[in-house]
Parts: structure tokens; sequence; C-alpha cells
């Protein structure tokens, strides 16, 4: 019973979140539209930040899944594939402004912001550990912090006819792979890389697979 209250209540409030925003989205509004009562979805969640956790750990793990399908037989080098995740992010929350305002509440909330800074934590240290050998885990949860603040602040800031997503994409890769000490030429072959790909049409279809999966579970 409990399981099938948290699946109605993930899948109602993706919706909810997606259609009007987090922060319009309330506690009230997302039990009624899980068909579950105030008391349960407390019950089984305690409060909308932690609704947003399970999220935010689903829409991670979405795109690692994603990156993972699109690159196959592509390449199997993990700096290009960080580069693809994070590119993949970007596209994301430029799609919408209520997916934009979903990423910035999830980097500045406590415990949605303790979500992706652990389990980037883990990512990271398997794509840069063996050039990074000397640093341990705690060393790439400190750098994450740092490169979580460089995501946020990219992703928060939309697109213009000036700031175009290809300059968003480049220079967020520029700035972030200088945290991890990657070589200027890696830079480059990763910008061009990721230029073959056609995000929109890709975090959009990430989009739709995330939300028709949670509606499976119901």
């Amino acid at each position: 019973m409990a399981g099938d209250v948290k699946s109605k209540v993930l899948h109602a409030a993706a919706e909810m979140f997606l259609s009007q925003g987090y922060q319009a989205s309330t506690v009230r509004e997302i039990a009624k539209a899980a068909g579950v009562n105030v008391g349960s979805l407390t019950f089984a969640f305690g409060n909308k930040e932690q609704i947003l956790c399970e999220l935010v750990a689903y829409v991670l793990e979405g795109q690692f899944s994603a990156t993972k399908k699109m690159l196959e037989g592509k390449t199997e080098d993990k700096v290009l594939f960080y580069a693809a995740e994070t590119t993949l992010q970007l596209y994301m929350a430029e799609s919408s402004e209520h997916i934009r305002e979903m990423y910035n509440v999830s980097y500045s909330l406590p415990h949605s912001a303790q979500v992706i800074f652990h389990t980037i934590t883990r990512k990271l240290q398997d794509i840069f550990g063996a050039s990074l050998s000397h640093l341990e885990r705690k060393d790439f949860f400190e750098l994450e912090i740092a490169s979580a603040g460089i995501m946020r602040n990219f992703l928060s800031v939309p697109c213009d006819m000036y700031f175009t997503m290809e300059r968003k994409v480049a220079r967020f890769l520029e700035t972030t792979f200088l945290v991890y000490r990657v070589p200027d030429e890696k830079i480059a072959e990763a910008i061009q890389f990721v230029s073959q790909f056609d995000f929109v049409k890709i975090a959009k279809s990430v989009i739709e697979s995330m939300l028709s999966y949670l509606k499976s579970k119901v």
C-alpha cells in the first residue's frame, strides 16, 4: 500500500511540477491529483522537498541511462560521456521554464542538493578517478560542490540571441573541465563531440520516457 501511494504521488508531482512549477504546487494539490489523502502523502514522504528528492534521484539516473544509450557504439571515453550527460541536462533545463525551476530548486534546497552531490560524486570518481588518482571520495565530493555551482548558474540563465545554446554548452564545458584538470585539447574535443547530437529531440524524449515510466508504476 505504501509503495502504491508513493508511485501515485511521484507521478502526480512530476506532472504538476512540469505543468505549473515546483513553487506553485502544494502538497494538498499533489495529494488530490494522486488520489490520496494528505496524511498518506505526509506519512510516505514527509514534505514536498522529499518528493522532489526522489524525483531528482530518478531524473539523474534517467540522464545517465539516456546518455549511455545515446553513446552506444560511438565512444567509451568517460570524459566525453560526462560532456554529453551534462549537455543533456542543460538542454532539458532549457526546454521548459518549469523544468529550469525544478533544477534550480533542486540545487538550492538542502536535502535535494545533497542527493545531487552524493549521486554525482560517485559518477565523478568513476569518470575522473584514473586521471586524478591522488584524489579520494571526499575530494570528489568537494569538487562536485564547485561544479554543481557552475551547473546551477549556467542552467538558471536562459539563452537568447547572443547567449546561444551552443555558447552556453561550450562555456559550461570549458569552465567545468578546469575543475577536473582536463587538458585544453580534450575540452575542445568534447565541445566538438557533443555538437553532433540533436539534444533538443533527445531531451524531449527523456522527459516523455520518465513520465511514461512513472505512470506505468501507478
